[in-house]
């Protein structure tokens, strides 16, 4: 496993380094900090992770 850099939308958001047996997610971008230090097996499901928090930051925002 490598560092690699994982966007969103086009946009690098981050990266994922590896930590142990896992990917460590390191936030580059403010609207993903809430994923900061978070494990995860794959880069796939990092980014997996980031839509999911992308998609209810904009379901609350529309919803105001």
């Amino acid at each position: 496993m490598a560092k690699q850099v994982i966007e969103y939308a086009g946009v690098p958001v981050g990266i994922v380094v590896p930590d142990k047996d896992v990917l460590k997610f390191i936030a580059v971008k403010f609207h993903v900090h809430d994923l900061d230090g978070q494990h995860f097996a794959s880069p796939f499901e990092a980014l997996r992770a980031i839509h999911k928090l992308m998609s209810a930051s904009h379901t609350v925002h529309h919803a105001t």
